[in-house]
């Protein structure tokens, strides 16, 4: 998907929400483990629902890989049911994946051709080449880790040089030399609040993911204030609080609720620029 697209939809729906699909047999309501497939009959359930508030989706690996082979095909049933089904959705494979440069090149072919989706998640901490070989694909996307929502982000990315630039400014400025912002977003979480201002100064025309609203603490109105752009510029993503809304038999509709006011919250912040 290119930029200009993504950008369209955000404008059309009035939203800039990406849902986590992030799915816990011990969390899922307890009448779908009857299923044959109860992963993939969570999430479709969960997309069906929310896809008219949200522009974008993100299966968390983890959660797949955990449960062996079945949950790697729950995984790729998934991606294929958004890919048919709801193909203007921005697909983003939660991996945090990053290694030397031809397992790179392995990694890029299994998520952006096995899986074929349009965006993955990757750990600058290697270096350029661990990087680049997902750069390879045109129309596809790299989302570089910066600075993120978890506690422990203050451990090295907040860390400064002699000069006194930090770790993810750094990584900010140095992996443009790699992309641009038509195919390199980052992660920022939402917790980082007024920082977001500092990260603009680096990369003003970035797409940023931000996960940590909602759970996490993150406020949405905050990050807006110092992260948004003319084009929007962001992808919030919300997991536990939309797809964990109720655990009962009305499971999908609580979800679609918790999305719709999230989509609700965000058309009032995208006045500011459409």
């Amino acid at each position: 998907m290119k930029k200009s697209q993504l950008i369209q939809q955000i404008r059309n729906k009035e939203t800039f929400l990406c849902v986590g699909l992030d799915p816990d047999i011990k969390k899922i309501p307890q009448h779908l483990l009857n299923e044959e497939d109860p992963i993939f009959t969570f999430n479709k359930a969960i997309i069906d629902a929310t896809a008219p508030y949200c522009v974008s989706y993100k299966p968390n690996l983890a959660f797949y890989e955990a449960y062996g082979l079945e949950g790697m095909v729950s995984f790729k049933r998934t991606i294929s049911y958004l890919k048919e089904n709801y193909p203007d959705h921005f697909i983003i494979a939660d991996a945090k994946r990053g290694d030397i440069g031809n397992t790179s090149k392995m990694y890029a072919q299994t998520f952006f051709e096995e899986y074929n989706v349009d965006a993955l998640t990757v750990a600058p901490y290697m270096g350029a080449d661990s990087v680049t070989p997902f750069l390879e694909y045109d129309g596809k996307w790299v989302i570089l880790l910066a600075l993120t929502s978890n506690k422990g982000s203050h451990d090295f990315q907040l860390t400064t040089d002699i000069n006194g630039e930090r770790l993810f400014e750094k990584v900010l400025k140095t992996s443009q030399q790699w992309g641009n912002d038509e195919n390199m977003m980052y992660v920022v979480g939402a917790t980082q609040g007024s920082m977001f201002e500092d990260i603009r100064k680096v990369v003003p025309n970035h797409f940023l993911l931000v996960p940590g609203v909602g759970a996490q603490g993150g406020s949405l109105q905050e990050v807006c204030k110092y992260g948004m752009t003319k084009d929007c510029g962001l992808l919030v993503n919300s997991s536990r609080g939309i797809i964990y809304a109720s655990n009962g038999e009305d499971f999908a509709e609580a979800a679609a609720m918790a999305a719709k006011k999230l989509q609700e919250e965000m058309a009032k912040e995208l006045e500011h620029i459409i």
